[in-house]
Order: C-alpha cells, then sequence, then structure tokens
C-alpha cells in the first residue's frame, strides 16, 4: 500500500517500486523490487564472488553493531543514523585489510584508532557548539579505565540551550570494542576476543538547572573483568561524552528528551 501526503510526497510501493525515507533525512527514496532469486544468488558460480562481499558484509554489520553498543549511553543524542554510517565505516576497516583474500578479510578498529576519534554525533549541533568545555581525559588500557576530568561550568556563557530546556546533564561512558575475524570452520564473522567484547561502563552526572554554575569533578570510569587479557591488542576502549536535556518529568526526577543533547567520541585507545 502506498501513502500520499501532500503535496504529492508518496510512500509505500507501487509495482514493485518502493519509497520511503530514512531517519536524519527528509527526502524520500525509491528502489526497485526484484532481481536474482535468493536460491540463485546462494548457489550460481556466477554469484561466487558476491557470495564473499556478502559474508564480509555480515561480519561488518557485527563491528558496526559492537562499536554502536559501545556508544549506546550517548547514541540517543545523534541527530543522523549512526547504525548506518558504522555500516560503511566497518566496510572501509574491512577494506584496509591486504593480508587475507575477499571473504576474509579481518575488520580491525584496533589497527586504526585514530579514524573513530573526536568522531561526533551530531551534524546540526556539535558537542562543543552545545556544551563549551574542554574536559581532559586519559584511558589506560592495562586497568581497562578512563579518567575525565570534567572543568568548572557556568550554564550562562557556557551551555547553549537550543531547545530550551530547564535541565541538563553529562553523560561519559567506556566501552570495549573487539576485532572481527572470520571463524575458518563456521564460516561466520566472531570477535577476536569473545570474553568482554561489547561491555560498557557508564557514568551520569546529577541532573543540573541550565542556569547555574556547576563545580569541576573527575568521572572514573572501569570494566571490571578479572579474566579480560588486557596484554592483547585486537581490541579497542571508547571513551565517549555527551549532553542530554531534560524536562518535568511526572515523578521527582527530569524526564530525559530523546535527540535534545550532543555528543561525541572523546577518543580510541
Amino acid at each position: 500500500m502506498s501513502i500520499i501526503k501532500p503535496p504529492f510526497e508518496i510512500t509505500g510501493s507501487i509495482r514493485g517500486i518502493s519509497f520511503y525515507k530514512q531517519y536524519g533525512s527528509d527526502k524520500v527514496i525509491m528502489r526497485t523490487k526484484g532481481g536474482a532469486t535468493r536460491d540463485k544468488i546462494r548457489k550460481s558460480p556466477k554469484f561466487a564472488k558476491l557470495r564473499l562481499h556478502q559474508a564480509e558484509w555480515k561480519g561488518c554489520v557485527k563491528m558496526s553493531g559492537t562499536i554502536c553498543n559501545s556508544l549506546f549511553y550517548v547514541k540517543h543524542l545523534a541527530d543522523f543514523n549512526v547504525s548506518s554510517y558504522m555500516n560503511g565505516f566497518s566496510k572501509r576497516l574491512q577494506a584496509l585489510d591486504t593480508e587475507n583474500p575477499v571473504g576474509g578479510r579481518k575488520i580491525q578498529l584496533s589497527a586504526y584508532k585514530y579514524l573513530l576519534d573526536e568522531f561526533q554525533l551530531n551534524r546540526m549541533h556539535s558537542f562543543a557548539s552545545i556544551l563549551r568545555i574542554s574536559p581532559a581525559w586519559m584511558i589506560r588500557r592495562e586497568a581497562m579505565e578512563a579518567n575525565v576530568q570534567l572543568p568548572y561550568i557556568n550554564t550562562t556563557i557556557q551551555l547553549v540551550n537550543p531547545y530550551n530546556y530547564p535541565y541538563f546533564r553529562v553523560i561519559t561512558s567506556l566501552g570495549i570494542v573487539s576485532d572481527m575475524m572470520l571463524d575458518p570452520e563456521k564460516k561466520i564473522y566472531i570477535p577476536c576476543i569473545q570474553n568482554g567484547n561489547g561491555l560498557v561502563d557508564v557514568n551520569h552526572t546529577e541532573w543540573y538547572s541550565t542556569n547555574r554554575e556547576i563545580d569541576a569533578q573527575e568521572v572514573i570510569l572501569n570494566i571490571k573483568d578479572s579474566e579480560y587479557d588486557t596484554e592483547r591488542e585486537d581490541f579497542s576502549l571508547v571513551l565517549s561524552i555527551g549532553v542530554e536535556f531534560g524536562k518535568a518529568g511526572m515523578g521527582t526526577q527530569p524526564e530525559v528528551v530523546r535527540h535534545a543533547g550532543s555528543a561525541r567520541v572523546l577518543g580510541v585507545r
């Protein structure tokens, strides 16, 4: 079924053509249905190369999911489809593996951590444009720990509140992202490090009025897992920060406003 919205905007499908929108875009996307059958793609020699790329793509989606999981507590502040972006980002990481053949290339964030450093989750209002502070931070891999120093905040000068909400708070999180490799027996992509992959530690400051001064404070994040081998190099620690706005809720605590705020990756180590 298709739906026509004024003035002449179509969503749905008509005779093999689909019309739809994606989050973060106001454009209607059109694509045709059809193509080779699933069975033909799975068995025909003509699609052998395609099957290799499909296998790799599944690994990229897994890697994307792990990266997004490390950003779980700030991802809701994004103003575009971060998951879709990370799918493509993981594919570009995979293409950097020149040692393994197509169909079995690794996805190694650990070798290219700098590519995710300072990644912005917002295109309209960057973190620095909302909360004008420069937090000092450090990641200690040997302790699976991060330290973030939040400076004194004068909201009159350093907080831009485009949504005019009465409350805000700062979120910091530290997450583990393992590299991905192809399991030669199962022919599927798996994390290089199974134990601990996807673990995240998070800290939320208390809710503050958007019209006050806040003292400097220290935040310590620690991923406690006694079995984790910190000497391995095929994993990354992703440190992120976000500013979240709130409105008066039903109880005593403010209610989080989704997509009202901004976030970024501080660093990857």
